[in-house]
């Protein structure tokens, strides 16, 4: 490959990335999808796929801090830029603060050649003088004081939003809460649920071991295991053969929480994309019944796609509103219910460009609606598992207090009976956080309905 070859290739990915950022501005379309539908490009190759992954994650994950050094250096207001060039400007600087084998230069000369063939020379030039200011002056920028307000202080230098940032401090202390930041801010590993219908974790494990991938088994799921060095996952042989999932250890322990047995009847009410709809599928055994409920039709493609692909037969999947669903009383419902997201920011680092602070009263609203409906389709003597990727202590305790207020034929079975005691709350509860369990923050309880 010549060079204008490689600059062709180059402003592909650069184009490619701005592109996915700029959409993840404008719209309310979500990163993982975006991504996803990019990295499909058979013209770039496994390489390049990692460093579009990294930069646009990267920007992502880093936006707020980025955007402060911006302000400090930008000829005007820079959060009233022009988006493309805005994103141009946050590519390259992630790159020049955060990426140790890409060249100041190359990062400099890339953007502003990029922004020159899309925006004209003026922007181009605006573009050139910011960055190269910044790099002559980065070893004196100035941030917030963390002695005048350890708040903004954190904000800044871990990218989270100051409400949330408010938020964890009121509740965990700073300490705490600087480790929750810094865990947040860190490249997920990948977590992978091994499908026992299919393979044995032995014999999977043998097959990870054999194509040199490194992995580490679980402390709290003995069929789930983590690695960080396995790319392009949906076009590996062993995914398409359906001998794993991508899931995190969280979403595995609620649908633990079910104790689910071959011959059950199960709900799972909110079940796009399908995770937990095709684990319960593979712990039925081909006994018995998953119901996949989603409001979405088109979601639901991803849950019938997932069970084809693993081999679940027993799942009947219906488009229909949680909230108003009503068939005969189950066995088991998990309630996998809408949420802040706000334990999942290293996996989904645009949720903290999203999340404003009263979405969380918004979806209390309907987090309870969904539970009461969910309470319905539980027979006597039934399991009912709700479950979030929230932190937030109105979406989890909150929700749950209020409904046994109001629901004495349901109490908590304690989660101490079924998942690693480390995760149980005193309260019999599950609770999750990144920093200290190593999977995404969550929440999930038990409910048992009185005979």
């Amino acid at each position: 490959m010549n060079n204008g070859e490689k600059k062709l290739l180059f402003h592909g990915l650069r184009g490619s990335a701005v592109k996915i950022l700029n959409r993840v501005e404008r719209t309310d379309a979500y990163l993982d999808k975006l991504l996803e539908a990019e990295l499909r490009s058979e013209e770039i190759n496994d390489l390049d796929k990692s460093l579009l992954t990294e930069i646009v994650n990267g920007v992502l994950r880093w936006q707020m801090k980025l955007d402060w050094v911006l302000n400090g250096f930008f000829h005007g207001n820079f959060t009233k830029a022009e988006v493309t060039v805005k994103n141009a400007l946050r590519a390259a600087l992630y790159q020049i603060m955060f990426l140790d084998k890409v060249p100041h230069h190359a990062a400099v000369n890339e953007a502003v050649e990029f922004v020159k063939r899309i925006r004209g020379e003026k922007a181009a030039n605006l573009v050139n003088a910011v960055l190269r200011n910044i790099i002559r002056n980065i070893d004196g920028i100035h941030y917030p004081d963390v002695a005048i307000d350890a708040g903004q202080y954190l904000a800044v230098m871990y990218s989270h939003p100051l409400w949330v940032v408010r938020r964890w401090m009121n509740r965990f202390g700073y300490a705490e809460t600087e480790k929750l930041l810094q865990s947040n801010n860190e490249r997920p590993t990948l977590s992978l649920r091994i499908n026992t219908a299919k393979i044995t974790v032995e014999k999977f494990l043998e097959l990870l071991t054999g194509q040199n991938v490194v992995f580490e088994k679980s402390k709290y799921l003995h069929n789930f295991i983590k690695t960080s060095n396995l790319s392009n996952v949906s076009q590996t042989e062993p995914f398409r053969h359906g001998y794993f999932s991508v899931q995190d250890e969280s979403a595995g322990i609620a649908c633990q929480l079910l104790t689910v047995k071959p011959g059950d009847r199960v709900i799972d009410l909110c079940s796009a994309p399908g995770g937990k709809t095709t684990f319960i599928g593979e712990m039925l055994h081909g006994e018995g019944e998953v119901i996949a409920i989603d409001k979405y039709s088109t979601r639901l493609n991803l849950v019938k796609a997932s069970c084809e692909r693993l081999g679940v037969k027993n799942a009947t999947i219906l488009a229909a509103d949680g909230i108003e669903f009503t068939t005969d009383p189950a066995d088991k419902v998990l309630l996998d219910t809408p949420c802040s997201g706000l334990g999942v920011l290293s996996k989904k680092p645009d949720v903290k460009l999203k999340r404003e602070s009263e979405d969380i009263r918004d979806l209390v609203v309907l987090q309870k609606l969904l539970l009461e409906n969910a309470s319905k389709l539980v027979k006597n003597g039934g399991i009912l598992v709700y479950s979030t990727c929230t932190i937030e202590p109105e979406e989890n305790f909150g929700i749950i207090r209020s409904f046994l207020e109001h629901h004495p034929d349901f109490a908590v079975d304690s989660a101490a009976q079924f998942v690693h005691q480390s995760l149980v709350t005193l309260d019999g509860y599950v609770e999750t956080l990144p920093h200290k369990h190593g999977m995404d923050g969550s929440f999930s309880v038990r409910l048992k309905k009185s005979e």
